[in-house]
């Protein structure tokens, strides 16, 4: 337990009605998880407002109160602190509260559109096998060591990432690798840690049912970079048009990536197939088993997380040439029988579809037809919909339709929207079955051998939002499935 003294240090408060030497037992912002001895942050939401719980935490047993607004009537017995904006000093309460996890490993983040996920999981599994314990936060899963912990968003909520990380630090992390999403540091998520290092892997089209404008966007994810502290490393991609500007401020030192210019990590893709990528690293041939472009800057990204972090070039090398990466991220299987290729792959964005259609279509021979299977979510940006449907209509032989996670929208309304993208002169070659399994049915019964299906946008999911519902639901097991029982 720790007392409310400690836990405000350093965080702008307007005042404290009551006895700072209380001590608290846990801190939340979840009214339904208060218990005796709590301290209970009340957050101003777009749908909820906790400040409207107040009189029921206390009657639960919570000793202080954080919040915007005091109540009318104060109870002697709590502890009221007002702060101007909850959401923006709740991370510095955690910190505290956690005695500061994060300045006690070294936590490397990974922010962009497209790359965070496998960047964050193959920097975790290299340094895994460099022999290092290690903790993972991503999309896929939380990893403390051999430990998983299911994840419910890209970068957790400020008090439960301080909880993480002060359980990475007991678990005896040398370091964590971090995604760090554009939601997490516009809500003020990651205030109160501190990070060794920040990388930058592209921008393009996403979020802007959130953060409304592409410019808005930018801006929010520059600012990761301009609050590094100057003993940090900044790496970005430096082939990113925007990959400079996100440096622009930033106080710490500056170091690149690029497949196409000189930089600190330079790369050049000798062969691209199949099989995997062979490349030369900084002067240094490799062959990878990850395939495609995106994936030769995911490796240089990683390669040059190690190196600023100390490790050795040859080492680093022959261990990454080893690794496959993240699950549902050009996630591949063959029938057995009539070979086809099936990719299960995480491309919920134009950009993301563009560059693993346009991988396939580099590696393939030409004579086998490529099915593409992609949906759009429910409640989110409607904008990208139509700009999906162009990019699978322009780089597949086939494309279905289909429902991804249609959360409280109709699916069918969802589906008008991406199939206004396509242009007429396409038109014939599109199919729509709302059913997503059907269309992976469909898609395997229509393949003959050798022929390819992409199955885009749910990647390592492995449910189906309908109406609130989360239903079991996984892309490459039904896909698995279906090979076993389609095949010729």
């Amino acid at each position: 337990m720790i007392n409310i003294e400690t836990i405000v240090q350093q965080v702008p408060v307007v005042h404290i009605q009551g006895n700072t030497n209380t001590l608290v037992k846990d801190i939340t912002l979840d009214s339904r998880k208060v218990q005796p001895g709590s301290m209970f942050v009340a957050i101003s939401g777009s749908s909820r407002n906790g400040h409207q719980y107040i009189q029921e935490v206390i009657e639960k047993g919570a000793v202080a109160i954080v919040c915007e607004q005091l109540p009318v009537s104060l109870q002697s017995d709590v502890v009221y602190i007002h702060v101007k904006h909850t959401q923006e000093i709740v991370g510095l309460l955690a910190a505290n509260f956690y005695d500061h996890p994060s300045k006690k490993i070294k936590l490397i983040g990974f922010t962009g559109t497209n790359g965070k996920t496998t960047c964050a999981t193959l920097s975790f599994q290299l340094f895994t096998q460099l022999g290092y314990v290690c903790g993972l936060i991503s999309t896929v899963q939380n990893q403390i060591g051999h430990l998983i912990v299911p994840a419910t968003h890209t970068t957790p909520d400020a008090i439960s990432l301080q909880k993480l990380l002060h359980e990475m630090v007991a678990s005896g992390c040398a370091y964590v690798f971090m995604e760090v999403s554009s939601h997490a540091i516009h809500q003020h998520r990651i205030d109160g840690t501190s990070f060794a290092g920040g990388c930058f892997t592209n921008i393009t089209h996403d979020h802007l049912d959130y953060h409304k404008t592409f410019d808005e966007y930018i801006r929010v994810k520059k600012k990761f970079f301009d609050d590094l502290p100057s003993h940090a490393f900044a790496l970005t991609n430096v082939d990113d048009k925007r990959g400079e500007v996100m440096l622009q401020n930033t106080q710490a030192r500056k170091r690149f990536y690029s497949l196409k210019t000189l930089a600190d990590y330079k790369g050049k893709i000798i062969e691209n197939n199949l099989s995997g990528l062979y490349m030369q690293v900084n002067n240094q041939d490799v062959f990878f088993t990850m395939i495609g472009e995106f994936n030769a800057y995911n490796l240089l990204c990683v390669f040059g997380v190690a190196i600023e972090l100390g490790e050795e070039k040859q080492q680093v090398l022959q261990l990454l040439s080893t690794l496959r990466g993240a699950e549902g991220r050009f996630d591949y299987i063959v029938s057995p029988k009539d070979k086809v290729l099936g990719i299960v792959d995480y491309a919920h964005t134009p950009d993301a579809l563009l560059n693993v259609l346009a991988t396939i279509n580099k590696l393939r021979n030409g004579n086998e037809t490529l099915y593409t299977i992609i949906g759009c979510g429910g409640d989110r940006d409607k904008t990208k919909r139509p700009v999906m449907a162009l990019v699978a209509s322009e780089h597949s032989d086939k494309i279905i339709f289909t429902s991804d996670n249609p959360r409280s929208e109709n699916p069918n309304t969802i589906l008008d929207d991406i199939e206004a993208g396509v242009p007429v002169h396409q038109r014939k070659k599109c199919l729509r079955i709302e059913d997503r399994k059907e269309a992976i049915k469909t898609a395997c019964v229509m393949a003959a051998p050798s022929d390819i299906i992409l199955l885009a946008g749910k990647g390592h999911e492995k449910y189906q939002e309908i109406n609130g519902v989360k239903y079991e639901f996984d892309d490459k097991k039904i896909l698995t499935e279906m090979f076993d029982r389609y095949e010729k």
